[in-house]
């Protein structure tokens, strides 16, 4: 019993702690930099679009704004059979260059985005939502690093912004600093193995067509890694974003985001091969399969500290603390059903969250659930915070 609680220990302490050293050091010992030069390519911006219509025109006003030459910026919304004002507002920005993609048939984001890219003119093309605000420079700090031909892929930091400081926006917020931690360091070291799905950029060359139901930022990154490029981070090209504030709405995007990357995984089974895809393997299976066998580890430390707690003092102690953390996630969840937020009790509530969500998402897709049309649920306008 004791050997198969300290063995889950380990496993969840690498997963979480072990791995992000493993990167740390090897980012000290063996970096990949890369050969960044003033460049500025023709870029097209494709925003996935559908129902959205309380921040579209928000959106269009910011990417006609960003600092980036006119002549090499080219705008395009896929709309995915939208049924409200999305296609008006498009149309209404004509005149300002934006020009509309209309799926015939509602397939999902993913489909909406490899049409659109068909029908991109630019050399670099990038992927943005709705609801997503970049600072002005982004793409000005995104393109030099192509003129590394290893690079396929950028991506960048994107910055949680809650004005309700709920509960669920600030475990989010904790969850992303830790996200871009891994990030910075995957990019230094290999390759990252997945991207901000509101902001990166993709070599319009090596952009290969995903299926309808893929997780397009993850597996963006592994279809570059099969050409032999890499997909990396610039934590200075800065993006906006709202939260879920509420734990039911992130946790269904959780288990949605980890189903469709369970699928990815199978289907590109061969790439945990070290021998064939070299340290990418090491981080698929340190960043993903152990992230997401995590819940299964904390289930198995549960079970079997609640066993060796009447024999040990230091087990009993253990189990305690384990008890007290899910019942302090349980109050937080108690407390936002009721409209109240407390910050203290972020951290635990959205650790179980995201836990629950990969043993859901696990069921899913072993049950053969896809996920292949996207039904984002947007706060009315009068709830919407402001936008920096």
């Amino acid at each position: 019993m004791e050997v198969i609680f300290w063995l889950s220990v380990a496993a969840v302490g690498y997963a979480y702690v072990g791995y992000p050293l493993l990167l740390s050091l090897l980012s000290l010992i063996r970096p990949k930099p890369v050969h960044s030069e003033n460049w500025t390519p023709s870029v097209s911006v494709i925003i996935a679009a559908y129902n959205e219509e309380r921040d579209l025109a928000a959106k269009l006003e910011n990417t006609l704004a960003l600092d980036y030459p006119k002549s090499h910026l080219e705008v395009i919304v896929t709309s995915d059979c939208s049924t409200d004002r999305t296609d008006e507002i498009t149309r209404s920005f004509a005149p300002r260059g934006v020009r509309l993609h209309r799926q015939e048939e509602r397939h999902g984001k993913t489909a909406a985005q490899n049409a659109a890219v068909t029908k991109a003119n630019g050399e670099i093309i990038v992927f943005s939502d709705a609801t997503t605000h970049y600072q002005p420079d982004v793409l000005r700090l995104m393109t030099p690093a192509f003129a590394d031909q290893s690079v396929g892929c950028v991506t960048g930091r994107v910055i949680y912004q809650d004005s309700k400081e709920s509960s669920v926006g600030a475990g989010t917020q904790s969850y992303w600093n830790y996200e871009f931690f891994l990030k910075k360091h995957e990019s230094n070291v290999c390759s990252l193995i997945g991207v901000c799905g509101c902001m990166y950029a993709v070599r319009k060359s090596a952009y290969v067509p995903l299926y309808n139901d893929a997780c397009s930022d993850f597996i963006i990154a592994t279809t570059m890694v099969e050409q032999g490029l890499r997909a990396i981070y610039v934590p200075e090209a800065v993006c906006m974003e709202e939260p879920n504030r509420q734990a039911k709405k992130e946790l269904a995007a959780r288990v949605r985001i980890i189903s469709q990357t369970f699928s990815d995984l199978w289907r590109n089974r061969g790439m945990l091969n070290p021998f064939r895809s070299g340290f990418y393997a090491v981080e698929l299976w340190s960043h993903k399969i152990m992230r997401y066998l995590v819940p299964v580890f904390l289930i198995v430390i549960f079970i079997t500290s609640g066993f060796l707690a009447p024999r040990n003092v230091f087990y009993a102690a253990l189990f305690v603390a384990q008890v007290a953390f899910y019942l302090a996630a349980l109050a937080s969840w108690l407390l936002e059903k009721a409209g109240l937020s407390v910050r203290l009790l972020a951290l635990p509530q959205y650790f179980v969250i995201t836990n629950l969500a990969s043993l859901i998402a696990f069921v899913k897709f072993i049950s053969g659930e896809t996920y292949t049309r996207w039904e984002p649920h947007r706060e009315p306008v009068s709830a919407q915070s402001s936008k920096g």
